[in-house]
């Protein structure tokens, strides 16, 4: 896909995966909305990339993806301001070190990690089918396998028996299944939807972990991928023409991989979603 004038939206775009998605987006020329927590940070961010590829197409979009306003308040903004949207990458993430809660009163894990994307995604639903080729990309992690044996309707804000990278592994496992979902309610637009595992990467999404979790990414930190690299398969599901017309899959180094046997399953799906759209009022 040429990039040249698309609009592309980035969640968690200030760092990690998230910068290196829009750095390679400005480098093919998109105009990119960059969504962020910390405005100093997304700034510098903004500069950097701005400095490193001579394009100026990128615009900052202030959100705390845990607050449910601030994302419906970001939506307004980007869709007041475009009449489409191209590419949406659902990049932001994050592992606990305890439970909390949202001021919404939703664990934040799920609030963050999987609701955020499901809101976002929805509210600009109709600026996306409004593009020749709109794509929705959400990033999960092999760590959804975590999730799958203890995937539970009634206990998905872990209540009972919560640990952070159970948490996590849910709220991942979540991503593949909204991902399925939307592909299937997708099928006569032209919007497709895939999600994917970037590898184990050097990035700040163990920022709010434990001391625990934090020395383990110190430790892992020689053996992880950079950035950059973590970003390729985000980048080839934007970009490439090779999955223009594949939907619904879960990829893992720009290849479809089969996520754990519960993440296709329909009923659940569709049960996910329903949930999902009460918790985020939708419904």
């Amino acid at each position: 896909m040429d990039l040249s004038n698309k609009l592309c939206v980035v969640t968690g775009a200030n760092s990690g995966i998230g910068k290196e998605t829009v750095r390679a987006f400005a480098r093919q020329g998109a105009y990119v909305v960059m969504i962020c927590r910390n405005e100093q940070r997304a700034e510098q961010a903004r500069q950097e990339i701005m400095e490193d590829t001579n394009h100026t197409g990128l615009e900052i979009v202030l959100a705390d993806l845990a607050l449910q306003y601030d994302i419906r308040k970001a939506a307004e903004t980007i869709k007041d301001k475009f009449d489409h949207i191209d590419i949406l990458v659902n990049n932001a993430g994050f592992i606990p070190h305890k439970r909390q809660e949202t001021a919404d009163g939703i664990e934040k894990t799920l609030a963050v990690n999987h609701l955020a994307p499901f809101l976002l995604t929805n509210l600009l639903y109709n600026h996306l089918k409004e593009s020749a080729e709109g794509r929705v990309i959400t990033v999960s992690s092999e760590a959804h396998r975590l999730g799958a044996p203890v995937f539970d309707f009634q206990n998905l804000q872990l209540e009972e028996h919560f640990a952070p990278m159970k948490a996590y592994g849910l709220s991942k496992l979540c991503n593949i299944m909204f991902t399925h979902q939307l592909a299937n309610r997708a099928q006569h637009n032209s919007v497709t939807a895939n999600c994917l595992h970037p590898g184990v990467v050097r990035t700040q999404l163990a920022e709010e972990a434990s001391l625990l979790m934090k020395a383990f990414y110190f430790l892992g930190t020689p053996f992880m991928k950079s950035a950059k690299r973590g970003a390729q398969t985000s980048i080839y599901l934007a970009t490439s023409d090779e999955v223009k017309e594949i939907s619904g899959k879960y990829f893992k180094n720009k290849k479809v991989t089969k996520p754990a046997s519960i993440a296709y399953d329909r009923q659940k799906s569709e049960r996910l979603w329903k949930i999902s759209a009460e918790l985020t009022g939708l419904s």
